[in-house]
This record gives C-alpha cells, sequence and structure tokens, in this order.
C-alpha cells in the first residue's frame, strides 16, 4: 500500500483532553498549549518534550480534540508507527490544519527522514496552519544532522515536561479510576503507589486489571481486594 493510500493518524482516545490532563507539574505546560490553540500568535511548530512518562501523548491528541471542536482539521501521527512506510507517509499532511508528529526523535539523524520533515514545515508555514510535535529532549540534544530543521526546531515555541511527582500521579490514578466508574480512597490508591511500577503508563495500566476484575466480582475497590487481584 502506498503511503498516499494509507489513512493516517491515530485514532484519538476520547480521555485524551486537556479537562483531564491531571497533575500540576505540567498543567502549565498544557494550558499553554491550549491558548496556542485558541490564540496561534503565528506560531509554526510548537515543540513538546519530555520523556515517556509526561503526557506528551495525552497532549498531542487533546490539541486535536480541542481543534476540531472549533472546527479546524488535525492529525496526529505517531512517527514510530510510521517508520516503516518511509519518508513519503508524510505527504499531505499539510491539507490539515493541526498537526502532531509524536515521537520525532525516531528520525533524528536520517537524513531522508530530516528533509521530509523540513519541507512539511515550509508547506505548514506557507499555508498558516501549525505542526507541533514531540520529542524525548530539546532539539539541540539530538543528533539533528539538517541544520536548518534542527534551527526551526529550536526556535519554535519549547514546551518542557517534567517526570510527575509521586503525589501527581496519585491524583491521576484516583482520576482515571473515577472516570471508570471505580470508587478508590485516598487508603487504597496510597496502598496502590506504595507497589505497583513507578512508570505511570504501568500504573494505569494496572486499572483495567482492576476495572475487569471489580465489574466481575461486583466488589468495590479495597485494599483486601487490591491485594488479592494484584497478588501483592
Amino acid at each position: 500500500m502506498k503511503a498516499s493510500q494509507m489513512v493516517l493518524g491515530v485514532k484519538l482516545r476520547d480521555d485524551a483532553r486537556f479537562d483531564n490532563f491531571h497533575g500540576d507539574r505540567n498543567r502549565p505546560a498544557a494550558e499553554r498549549l491550549k491558548s496556542v490553540c485558541h490564540r496561534p500568535e503565528g506560531l509554526p511548530v510548537v515543540v513538546i518534550c519530555g520523556d515517556s512518562d509526561t503526557g506528551k501523548s495525552h497532549l498531542l491528541q487533546a490539541l486535536c480534540h480541542e481543534s476540531e471542536q472549533m472546527g479546524k482539521t488535525a492529525v496526529c501521527i505517531s512517527i514510530e508507527e510510521l517508520l516503516p512506510f518511509g519518508p513519503d507517509a508524510l505527504a499531505g499532511l499539510d491539507s490539515h490544519d493541526v498537526i502532531c508528529l509524536d515521537d520525532l526523535e525516531h528520525v533524528a539523524g536520517d537524513p531522508a527522514w530530516e528533509e521530509a520533515v523540513f519541507h512539511l514545515y515550509n508547506r505548514v508555514l506557507d499555508q498558516k496552519g501549525l505542526l507541533v510535535i514531540s520529542l524525548s529532549e530539546v532539539p539541540a540534544s539530538l543528533p539533528f544532522g539538517l541544520a536548518d530543521l534542527g534551527s526551526r526546531l529550536a526556535h519554535g515555541l519549547l514546551l518542557q515536561l517534567g517526570v510527575y511527582r509521586d503525589e501527581d500521579r496519585q491524583r491521576i490514578l484516583m482520576a482515571r479510576a473515577e472516570q471508570r466508574g471505580l470508587v478508590m480512597s485516598d487508603d487504597v490508591a496510597g496502598f496502590i503507589m506504595r507497589r505497583a511500577p513507578r512508570r505511570l503508563g504501568d500504573l494505569l495500566g494496572l486499572l483495567d486489571t482492576l476495572d475487569e476484575n471489580s465489574l466481575q466480582a461486583q466488589r468495590r475497590l479495597t485494599i483486601p481486594f487490591v491485594k488479592a487481584v494484584m497478588g501483592w
């Protein structure tokens, strides 16, 4: 299948919106990104930097949701999933008002990909669109070989995300549980936090198991129930 024939874009998650991006540490970055959506201010590119556990993908999808509610067209692309199709897969994305490229560090140092991203940047700029990318590190710390691309990214709006503190992770866990209709007390959340993996993605993955077992057993979340389900 040719890249031009592909249905590109990550299916937007309903739970990836600005209003449920929890955690105080990165809230200012989320609010700044939302304001850019409503008032682009002539910005051609926004660069969101942070490790894999800081909510970058959530923010990209939230931006797409927000843009669509404003009547704009938006697309969110996972660069990692696009790699097998080659850089031609980026052709035509500039037909959207907002283009989000997740995990762009995967193509840093690849001349063909870098050139394709650079040309996409220029087309988006010409059409007064908005390009938003996520990176694991600030642009200057990544091995971009195309100086013009590195310069454009370095001069975009940079939003740096920090690793969540434990209190933020617990707040996010409880908020996500509430979204699922699960009642999670502070004691239960604290118990889970002391035993679960520190990575936020793994922590939230536990909710799938707890939700399924709670539904089957018609049990509310208590410490003994969580211990039994998780084998703790």
